[in-house]
């Protein structure tokens, strides 16, 4: 079922602001529409490529991927995550003209029917240009707006962009990763792109950080980034976190890329204790009941 568009602002999580922090406005404007940061948020992860580590080829279709976008909003998300190319180790580029053919009817339709934020997962600034006319809401770059153009792109959308940390390309980027302190350096990256942002015209205040779990790290990296997760707060910016079925959880678990629910809610659990505001994932309605079930506990007298 189509869940039609209204006026109303990005679905919080919780009744209360419990989990609130002051370290940035809680009600972030994502085009159209505000995102409420007073509780953490579930990010769906919306594929429409033939090649992802977990969905390829499933919703490359526009009927497909508005049905599941419509199921993700219908079990919570407040947040689409719509990506054309993938980014998975070993992943090939994407010409900017395929990407764009894949993800703007997409964009579009879903900003069209649906009363959600979408969220455009790229790197191309073709691709932010015309998908923030479409409706988009917020840009995600696996690389933190690096690419030539992007910046400006960015700048010019008006639109709040999460820069993620990564070294490389997907294509070679878990090639022997070799880090002296590796919370240390992903926190001084992002500091960097942060700065960066500025200096193009972006907003301090319209930046979201993604530590990139799994981007250019070993497990004993994701591990010890992930337990010093918390030290990202010092950032001062929203933390957002993807680890939905990843290899760290099958290597851990020994468990295949559909049999890693389990591990995936453990972890989304431990981000939203460690500050995470939004959680990037496959299984939307059982994320959320996670957080919603960390919420009535810290809401409790």
């Amino acid at each position: 079922m189509i869940v039609p568009k209204s006026q109303s602002v990005a679905l919080p999580l919780s009744s209360k602001p419990a989990m609130t922090t002051e370290l940035f406005y809680n009600r972030l404007p994502c085009g159209s529409r505000f995102l409420d940061l007073t509780c953490p948020q579930v990010m769906g992860i919306l594929n429409v490529t033939p090649d992802s580590f977990s969905d390829g080829g499933r919703f490359a279709h526009i009927d497909a991927a508005l049905r599941h976008a419509a199921s993700m909003v219908a079990a919570g998300a407040s947040l689409i995550d719509v990506g054309g190319e993938s980014t998975r180790p070993g992943a090939r580029g994407v010409p900017p003209a395929e990407e764009l053919e894949r993800v703007a009817p997409v964009v579009e339709a879903i900003a069209r029917e649906l009363d959600v934020i979408v969220s455009v997962d790229t790197s191309t600034p073709a691709v932010i240009r015309e998908t923030a006319r479409l409706g988009a809401g917020l840009i995600n770059d696996v690389r933190a707006l690096c690419r030539e153009g992007a910046l400006k792109a960015a700048a010019d959308s008006g639109l709040p962009v999460c820069l993620m940390h990564m070294r490389g390309e997907p294509g070679g980027m878990q090639q022997h990763p070799y880090y002296d302190d590796v919370v240390a350096e992903v926190r001084a990256f992002l500091a960097d792109r942060m700065a960066a942002c500025v200096a193009a015209g972006i907003a301090v205040e319209r930046i979201i950080l993604d530590p990139g779990f799994g981007f250019a790290k070993s497990l004993e990296h994701n591990l010890c980034l992930f337990k010093h997760l918390a030290s990202l707060n010092d950032l001062e910016r929203p933390l957002l976190v993807g680890v939905s079925r990843k290899s760290m959880l099958g290597q851990v678990l020994g468990r295949e890329v559909d049999q890693r629910l389990a591990g995936s809610l453990a972890l989304a659990a431990l981000a939203v204790a460690r500050g995470a505001r939004i959680l990037r994932v496959h299984d939307v309605a059982e994320t959320v009941d996670v957080v919603r079930m960390l919420a009535a506990v810290e809401e409790a007298g």
